[in-house]
């Protein structure tokens, strides 16, 4: 058995902090998802730089886009977003056998909004609109002006359900705002952290 097999087995969750076209095209993710048990993958525009710029992979779709008018961070996140969807549809089954424990894939709003509460918020609906699968979840930088704003941000997407003797997620019409997990909640007979708060965000 091999050892990516026995952590998951143990209940780690192995993510891919990597993706490229070519391992798309070439069938390498679907092979790392099947045989190497990788359960998630993380994208930041550092990686999509770098993936862009080793080769000709991206070459056909700049230039299909740039004839349809794009340029820019609108550009790049439209190549981004072509290869996250094809990603999450290959991490689409993970995340249905987890219940959204599992099988995410993400990606990064602009470093340049790092500062800009309402710029990240803004562009992490987008981006999450756009993207048009439920397993995408958008990340914001880790400063104060992004912290501070997010539970806004988690309204863009449909997070894991959750139970306790407080109430569930998605909200139902016993319990339309409160979701609580507990720390006897578990999954593949592990715990899992206790979290706690309303939904949808109060100003309070």
């Amino acid at each position: 058995m091999k050892a990516t097999r026995q952590l998951h087995d143990l209940g780690q969750s192995l993510w891919l902090d990597n993706i490229t076209r070519t391992l798309l095209d070439d069938g390498t993710l679907a092979r790392y998802i099947n045989e190497d048990s990788i359960t998630g993958l993380t994208s930041n525009p550092s990686i999509f730089d770098k993936a862009i710029g080793d080769g000709d992979a991206y070459d056909a779709g700049i230039h299909a886009k740039t004839l349809a008018g794009l340029a820019g961070e609108k550009l790049f996140i439209e190549l981004a977003l072509e290869d996250l969807r094809r990603a999450a549809d290959l991490f689409a089954p993970v995340y249905q056998r987890t219940a959204g424990v599992d099988g995410w894939v993400s990606m990064e709003v602009s470093p340049l909004l790092a500062a800009d509460t309402a710029g990240s918020v803004a562009a992490a609906r987008q981006i999450h609109a756009a993207g048009k699968r439920d397993n995408l979840f958008v990340k914001i930088p880790g400063t104060p002006e992004g912290a501070s704003r997010r539970d806004s941000i988690r309204a863009c997407a449909r997070w894991p359900r959750c139970s306790s003797a407080a109430g569930t997620w998605p909200p139902t019409s016993s319990c339309p705002r409160r979701c609580t997990t507990s720390s006897a909640s578990r999954w593949r007979g592990r715990p899992i952290a206790p979290t706690a708060g309303c939904w949808p965000p109060t100003a309070g």
